[in-house]
């Protein structure tokens, strides 16, 4: 699970925008702008057009949940990939592995 803070970049899944163009309607980059809980955050962004919008109360989407039929809000790949390399490391530190 990755812990959110205001200011990372999210993915914000909108179903109910142009959902006619995608099966889940448009992804947009957010940046996280209130974090309630590991679960809830509110995100702001901009829309295909450059319109600036705000969403409250968005659940964060962690590990494998599955997708909601409501807004969501995911982390982008790359923070995934950190966060499992970054466990990874903490688990061979803990072991008492070190890299040379």
């Amino acid at each position: 699970m990755i812990t959110p803070t205001v200011g990372r970049v999210v993915l914000f899944h909108h179903l109910g925008w142009f959902s006619h163009l995608t099966a889940h309607g448009p992804v947009f980059a957010c940046l996280i702008t209130h974090v309630w809980n590991d679960r809830l955050i509110n995100v702001g962004g901009f829309d295909s057009n450059g319109i600036v919008f705000g969403q409250t109360s968005v659940e964060l989407l962690q590990d494998d949940d599955p997708v909601p039929e409501h807004i969501y809000a995911t982390w982008m790949p790359f923070q995934k990939g950190q966060a499992a390399r970054t466990e990874e490391l903490e688990r061979a530190l803990k072991d008492g592995f070190t890299k040379p």
